[in-house]
């Protein structure tokens, strides 16, 4: 008789489905006094070092946006004044993100672009594209965040999917309005309309908010000069030679009427009175590195070190600690509030106050970066729906910009026009996206692509790595170098590969709905070799690869005396094992079943 099989392995779970978080240990009713005094004493120990956690990560973010700055913002500096290639619109897409890859602060990339058009060494719509590059590369963060939580796979599959939900909307935004932007030039034309329409005074500096209580443990660190970068970037030579590291913190000014020589001199000197201002130090800054002899190279690497080290140490504890908060009633709460829906007929409305909520949650941090982060680990655990997350994200990139805004008002009255234009491009840039890609629920594609590549990225782990470095490091930069190149070298690379593209996503389009309308062979991609449509066979070279590696890490670390050891101790355990009579008969029975199974596979084939 055949041996009965359960058929329940043959149901699969929905893996996005949210996970139940169990209270493990004992009810509120039935503690006692004492146990019930040690329970809320622990709730808020617990809650006191999650805040602790929290803003040691959001200040770990601030300083590794001042080591990226040190070790590439004279380089983003440079960059910018390329204007031949800025010209190009794909170009000035790519520095706009390469930039803010340096600087790991869209705010830091934005404000030298602002620089440059305020000051007329760029033109509004030359500087668009880069607005909507900062867009893209302020989005890897998050990204990098999921990657703590590669250790469980289905936590993993929804961090990452909420981190690169995203990046999704980013590229796909970029990918419809950049051409329509380059053909019809609607973000300028309606930014310059409101700009004219209303008579915008000078106003005052952002607030500060979050900065406030960062600022002085990140400024007791390093301080940076951020007006060094934007000198670069607009072509001052005194601040090519000039550190970034900030070492006088509190300085004044003194102009006077002076004669200067006169340049347009040429027979025999002469003079002019000319306004020259003397600045004096006063009071040096307080920070650990203000006397270094290091250069800013050094400085920025040892941050970068020490800030990748505390970002990751702090993202593996707040998970950690909010799985064992997470539970029971409080899961039970959190769920509701983040994840149900408004009573019919309103349902519609949940998104959009999602959207406000992300709005405005980011312009207290004044950063999408810090709430896209903290709300990755949410989605990874199981407390936000990848469904919700996608609405916080689109109102991260709404808040973001409004301190932009606040920014540019503080600019004096000669450049504010130019300035704010710049801050309205980027904030009408999100909002043009959330109208594409959020009111239909059809047009929600960035959820689904996000799905997809968290159930690929789930079941391949290393494709994760893989994606991060071939969407934000090598395709930028073969784009980049494409625009070096000229025009006629970039499309003539890129449209191909574009066509491409488009040529495989239509096939799987309609191999999944509509495979009666493709020629036989192209229902499948069957007749491509396997490599060319399967990740199956470059895992298992990833496989290989990293067995052999661990491989031969142990091998180094084995001495002759472990290697001896080793020897003696597996003779000992085989004595033992077949010392065992039981053992030694399974292994028997197994042995003499191999050769019957071969020798009828021989006769079947014989005859």
């Amino acid at each position: 008789m055949a041996p009965a099989v359960s058929t329940a392995a043959l149901i699969e779970d929905d893996p996005w489905d949210m996970p139940e978080l169990q209270d493990t240990g004992v009810k509120w009713a039935d503690l006692d006094t004492k146990g019930k005094i040690l329970r809320v004493l622990t709730i808020a120990a617990k809650l006191i070092l999650l805040l602790g956690l929290l803003y040691m990560f959001v200040c770990s973010l601030d300083i590794l946006s001042s080591a990226f700055q040190l070790v590439g913002g004279k380089a983003a500096g440079d960059i910018f004044q390329e204007n031949t290639v800025l010209s190009n619109p794909l170009a000035g897409l790519v520095i706009g993100m390469l930039v803010t890859l340096l600087v790991q602060s869209s705010s830091t990339s934005s404000s030298i672009v602002v620089t440059m058009v305020s000051s007329g060494l760029l033109e509004v719509s030359t500087a668009v594209p880069i607005i909507m590059g900062t867009n893209i590369g302020t989005s890897v963060t998050n990204t990098f965040v999921a990657m703590t939580q590669v250790g469980d796979r289905n936590k993993f599959r929804r961090a990452f999917a909420g981190a690169t939900v995203h990046d999704f909307f980013n590229w796909l935004s970029v990918l419809v309005l950049l051409p329509l932007e380059v053909a019809t030039g609607y973000l300028v034309k309606l930014t310059d309309l409101i700009v004219k329409s209303f008579n915008i005074q000078s106003g005052e500096n952002a607030p500060a908010l979050l900065n406030v209580i960062t600022d002085p443990l990140t400024q007791s660190i390093i301080e940076l000069d951020e007006t060094v970068i934007s000198g670069i970037a607009v072509g001052d030579p005194e601040a090519k030679n000039k550190s970034l590291i900030k070492v006088w913190c509190q300085t004044a000014s003194n102009t006077t009427i002076q004669n200067v020589t006169a340049s347009n001199c040429s027979n025999f000197p002469c003079w002019e009175l000319k306004n020259v201002t003397e600045i004096t130090n006063i009071k040096k800054c307080n920070h650990i590195f203000v006397n270094t002899n290091l250069s800013d190279l050094a400085v920025g690497l040892i941050l970068l070190a020490c800030s990748l080290l505390i970002l990751c140490t702090c993202l593996i504890l707040i998970v950690k600690l909010l799985n064992s908060m997470l539970k029971g009633q409080v899961a039970v709460v959190i769920n509701k509030i983040m994840n149900t829906d408004f009573p019919f007929p309103f349902a519609w409305l949940t998104g959009y106050i999602a959207i406000v909520v992300g709005a405005g949650m980011t312009f207290i941090v004044q950063s999408s970066s810090v709430f896209t982060s903290a709300i990755t680990p949410l989605v990874g655990i199981g407390v936000i729906k990848l469904e919700r997350a996608y609405p916080l994200s689109l109102g991260s990139n709404i808040g973001t910009t409004t301190t932009a805004i606040l920014a540019a008002m503080a600019s004096p009255v000669e450049k504010l026009g130019n300035s704010l234009q710049i801050a309205l491009v980027h904030l009408f840039f999100n909002l043009s996206g959330i109208v594409l890609w959020y009111p239909i629920p059809f047009t929600r594609l960035p959820i689904r692509m996000a799905k997809a590549l968290g159930q690929l990225t789930a079941q391949y782990r290393w494709f994760s790595g893989f994606y991060i470095i071939a969407c934000f490091f090598a395709f930028p930069l073969l784009v980049f170098g494409l625009s070096l190149a000229g025009w006629q070298v970039l499309v003539g690379v890129l449209v191909p590969i574009v066509a491409v593209l488009i040529f495989v996503i239509i096939v799987n389009i309609l191999q999944k709905h509509k495979p009666q309308w493709l020629p036989s062979v192209l229902r499948s991609w069957d007749f491509l070799p396997q490599w060319a449509h399967s990740l199956e066979p470059w895992d298992r070279v990833v496989t290989i690869m990293a067995a052999r590696c661990c491989c031969c890490c142990k091998c180094c670390n084995v001495t002759e005396e472990d290697e001896e050891t080793g020897t003696q101790e597996n003779k000992d355990n085989e004595i033992e094992m077949y010392d065992k009579p039981t053992i030694s008969v399974e292994i028997k029975e197994v042995i003499t079943g191999h050769i019957q199974l071969k020798l009828v596979l021989i006769f079947n084939t014989w005859s």
